[in-house]
């Protein structure tokens, strides 16, 4: 089964990897245990990390929302409740779950093709007769990831939607639909382009109709414009503040906190936010988890089914041995959820 992406964290567009539903982590070699959420937590910050949040959601009906470190270097204010964070690549499973409830709804199907839906793209994007929307969902399109590109750096700010398009059009796609699997940030691009014309408004209106607003998810947002930037963690890349470094681009572009993003993943794992119809076919997609990745913020969230238990985790800070330290706490926070 196609997971939305695998278990390792990757600097590709808006996020990368995520996590699965498996009860395994990633393989922490530091010999790291944790003996509960804090020290698990007091081990990240005590190696470097600016600050790290948590959510553990055990099943039971209580849940742990923990957190540590500082929210601002400059401040050294703690890290706080209602910290915001840039969710990045868990963005695709709002955009995921849209996609399943609109063919529930017959909106579309996951057989429309991309040439069908965005004709004016056809010409410019290989294959665009064959890719589907199942294709771009499961990233078994081929069409290159646009992060790869030359003239895409995460130095930058990206608020041109069809700027960050055009550097993947009119170039060989990676491989024919449907050869394989490969992550490629552009299929969830494309995907709320359809989204949008498909519904004929706003994808991201979608997301809060259908999914925000039955899960009260006050704190979750499409946009970094959309909240309150003062409410934002301030995330750090190799040492410089990148919170106001914008990116648009669907599929890594939404807001939350640990705590909602643990709401959601429960409503979606166990709960009843899908119909039983909408459950059937996304559980025959993918598996529920995901993380992200965007400068100055890391993330983590995932139901593990052995355990019935959603854990969430938010860092930020990216670069140096960040990204390893963060995996190591994660790991030791399956394992010790799965011994307590």
């Amino acid at each position: 089964m196609f997971a939305l992406a695998s278990t390792a964290l990757l600097a590709c567009g808006g996020g990368g990897g995520g996590g699965g539903s498996g009860d395994g982590g990633g393989g922490d070699q530091s010999g790291f245990v944790a003996s509960s959420v804090d020290s698990a937590l007091a081990y990240g910050v005590d190696n470097g990390l600016d600050g790290v949040w948590v959510f553990v959601d055990d099943g039971s009906g209580a849940t742990e929302f923990k957190f540590a470190g500082v929210r601002d270097r400059a401040t050294l204010a703690p890290a706080d409740v209602n910290d915001l964070f840039k969710i990045a690549s868990i963005s695709k499973m709002f955009i995921a779950v849209s996609g399943i409830k609109m063919v529930a709804a017959g909106i579309v199907t996951l057989d429309d093709t991309l040439a069908f839906w965005l004709p004016d793209l056809a010409a410019h994007i290989e294959n665009a007769d064959s890719i589907t929307l199942r294709h771009l969902l499961l990233h078994r399109s081929g069409v290159p990831d646009f992060d790869s590109q030359p003239g895409f750096s995460w130095d930058d700010a990206h608020t041109d939607v069809d700027a960050v398009l055009g550097l993947v059009l009119d170039r060989p796609t990676d491989f024919v639909p449907d050869a394989r699997s490969e992550y490629s940030n552009t299929n969830y691009l494309l995907l709320g382009r359809i989204f949008d014309k498909a519904l004929g408004y706003h994808h991201h209106q979608f997301i809060q109709n259908e999914i925000l607003s039955p899960l009260g998810m006050v704190n979750t947002y499409s946009l970094l414009d959309d909240a309150d930037i003062g409410l934002m963690a301030r995330g750090y890349w190799n040492g410089v503040d990148r919170t106001e470094q914008d990116y648009v681009v669907p599929g890594g572009s939404m807001v939350s906190t640990a705590q909602e993003v643990g709401i959601f993943l429960r409503a979606l794992a166990t709960g009843d936010l899908l119909a039983p119809s909408e459950r059937q076919t996304y559980e025959s997609l993918f598996d529920f988890g995901h993380s992200g990745w965007l400068p100055g913020f890391q993330s983590n969230a995932r139901y593990l089914s052995g355990m019935d238990t959603v854990l969430v985790q938010l860092v930020n800070e990216t670069g140096g041995d960040s990204e390893t330290v963060a995996r190591e706490v994660y790991d030791s926070l399956v394992v010790y959820l799965g011994q307590r």
